[in-house]
């Protein structure tokens, strides 16, 4: 049997080298790739849901009508506005499709306990509130505050005194297939104290008849 013979030439002759090693390569650039982006992608969505909440709880504590002969009300449309204001912050995520954002209002009650006084809801996912629902603590001290962890967020004593306390669900959807984040859901929360007392003995006015977005809704609008 007679072997090849190759000579010096051929030998080294390396043009196809560079080919082969690249298209080696080439799949392992483009998982790296799409993890780096995929990565980065989701670190901006975790970011984009706490700064919108705490936008949202920033800008609850501000509004209602003021009057220097009573004290400030708020309306079904400040948070009406505060829901549109939202979707326009958070850009691209569209958290009314695919998420929920809770509105909640700690107050003081009679027993100067803690006291989820109303919340309202927007968005399509089935997410309850984490902390806490409407009507918690209405009697009694036994309503710890809302938030995670042993130290709660609690309303202080005080006519008019309030926290508005925000929460958003987001079912986080990867870029790709296979992904190294998993499809998952994100909550993040924020807490604002009013800027001004607020008139506690009255829930939400409406007097325009603007639509009340109470939790038992789920729609993205």
């Amino acid at each position: 049997m007679l072997l090849p013979r190759f000579n010096n030439s051929m030998l080294s002759n390396t043009r196809g080298v560079a080919l082969i090693e690249f298209a080696i390569g080439l799949p392992v650039l483009a998982l790296m790739g799409m993890g780096g982006l995929e990565l980065a992608n989701y670190a901006m969505t975790i970011h984009k849901v706490s700064q919108t909440a705490s936008a949202m709880a920033d800008n609850l504590s501000r509004v209602g009508t003021k009057s220097s002969l009573a004290r400030t009300q708020i309306r079904e449309t400040d948070i009406r506005d505060s829901f549109r204001g939202m979707e326009r912050q958070a850009t691209g995520l569209n958290v009314g499709l695919n998420g929920r954002a809770i509105i909640s209002s700690l107050e003081r009650n009679s027993d100067n306990g803690q006291w989820v006084r109303w919340q309202r809801c927007i968005g399509k996912l089935n997410h309850p509130s984490s902390y806490g629902e409407q009507g918690d603590g209405s009697t009694g001290t036994s309503f710890p505050g809302m938030g995670p962890g042993a130290t709660k967020i609690m309303a202080p004593p005080g006519a008019g005194q309030a926290v508005m306390f925000v929460e958003i669900a987001f079912e986080y959807k990867p870029l790709f297939a296979g992904s190294v984040v998993p499809a998952k859901k994100l909550t993040s929360f924020a807490a604002f104290m009013v800027r001004s007392p607020r008139d506690t003995d009255a829930e939400v006015t409406n007097p325009a008849g603007i639509v009340r977005y109470t939790c038992n809704r789920f729609t993205a609008s």
